[in-house]
């Protein structure tokens, strides 16, 4: 497996070229989110709760593909680190955990997975899956590393940021590895096609990392 960074500079992460997003999010979602701290923080901590279960998920379903075995182990104690670095923002700030809400960006991408078809089919849909979600958290967590008023945060969500790209990276490096380059990009486009016209209808809420 190659690095998975690529050598990216995320100083210079460009939505479209380099995350391959069709549309930017919104730019009144950052001062939505910012008056809103406690409701994105909770969920950004679930972000990263599933993140790391999912990835779980993949070791347990496909354990004969050493290769991402290997290379999501150590993203699974990754990402579970993050959840605790949100519960602690959360803490010192004297804010609760509050409980999980349904994630409609997700569940709308998981209805867009294929159900039927070959097995290989299902699988590269699983990864493409999480590198969409990656993408999209990495843009999100760039425009609140940008936009937020507060340096502190705009650190703290830098972090992430850099974390989520690689981590984008990762998951269209595996696909290429178990399958044929053409076949990646060719569904990776619908994917994104699909996700450009998701954005459109989605509400801009500041309330939710998605």
């Amino acid at each position: 497996m190659k690095d998975y960074f690529c050598g990216m500079h995320t100083e210079n992460i460009d939505v479209k070229n380099i995350l391959g997003l069709q549309l930017p999010t919104d730019p009144r979602w950052v001062n939505l989110a910012e008056m809103e701290l406690e409701e994105i923080l909770t969920d950004h901590a679930y972000c990263e709760q599933k993140a790391a279960t999912t990835c779980i998920s993949l070791i347990q379903r496909y354990p004969d593909r050493v290769e991402m075995v290997e290379e999501l182990a150590p993203i699974v104690t990754e990402e579970w680190g993050h959840f605790r670095m949100v519960l602690g923002e959360l803490k010192k700030r004297n804010l609760q955990l509050g409980k999980q809400r349904k994630d409609e960006y997700v569940n709308r991408l998981l209805e867009f997975q294929k159900k039927d078809g070959s097995v290989e089919d299902r699988f590269l849909d699983r990864l493409l899956t999480m590198a969409l979600i990656e993408a999209r958290s990495c843009e999100r967590f760039k425009r609140l590393s940008e936009g937020l008023d507060d340096e502190y945060m705009r650190n703290f969500y830098r972090k992430f940021m850099e974390s989520e790209a690689g981590h984008y990276t990762l998951f269209i490096n595996l696909s290429e590895h178990y399958l044929p380059k053409e076949k990646v990009r060719k569904r990776w486009k619908e994917w994104l096609d699909f996700e450009r016209e998701l954005m459109k209808e989605m509400e801009v809420r500041g309330d939710r990392i998605h």
